[in-house]
């Protein structure tokens, strides 16, 4: 059954049907909520959240986007606000958008060359915006154009945050080859 399907039983008040979403979409969307928290609770916690959300505002979903991008916007801006009531976000959103994206393409390659340890510990170290451009752009494969739909900004400011989490993430892999 199509996703479309699915929110469209959602709203008609059909919990067997949010459990089925919720099979779907959880362990990805945990995944996408935990890198960008410490806590394993306060990731679950979050997940709750969205799924209320979804339960609520099933009827609300207008087919703009695809159901996953509205799903992970949801997640992102749960996730961002619980950020912002934890810790305060240090970026400056003229900063990020005055940047352009011209990361030095070795960037794969030095990638390529680490453990998964080591590129988890380097996307931890992002800030939050960054992590999240990285998970989405990597971890589940969406295009700027959905990303930027998620974080509801600019396509340009997505690819500057994905100019900055790149640039990171080449200076902290750099470190753990013992590179100066």
């Amino acid at each position: 059954m199509e996703d479309v399907q699915v929110l469209s039983m959602i709203a008609g008040g059909d919990q067997q049907a949010l459990a089925e979403f919720y099979n779907r979409y959880e362990s990805r969307l945990y995944r996408f909520i935990k890198s960008k928290l410490p806590d394993y609770f306060e990731a679950a916690d979050i997940i709750n959240e969205v799924f209320l959300e979804v339960w609520h505002k099933a009827a609300s979903f207008q087919q703009r986007s695809k159901v996953s991008t509205w799903l992970f916007s949801i997640a992102y801006f749960k996730t961002v606000d619980h950020l912002r009531k934890t810790r305060p976000d240090n970026l400056s959103a003229e900063q990020l958008e005055s940047i352009e994206d011209d990361a030095p393409a070795a960037l794969s390659g030095l990638i390529q060359q680490q453990t998964a340890d080591q590129v988890h510990h380097c996307i931890e170290t992002l800030k939050p915006d960054h992590q999240s451009v990285m998970q989405l752009t990597f971890f589940e494969e969406l295009s700027y154009k959905e990303i930027a739909e998620i974080m509801q900004c600019p396509e340009n400011t997505v690819k500057t945050r994905m100019f900055h989490a790149k640039q990171a993430m080449k200076k902290c892999l750099h470190r753990l080859l013992g590179g100066v």
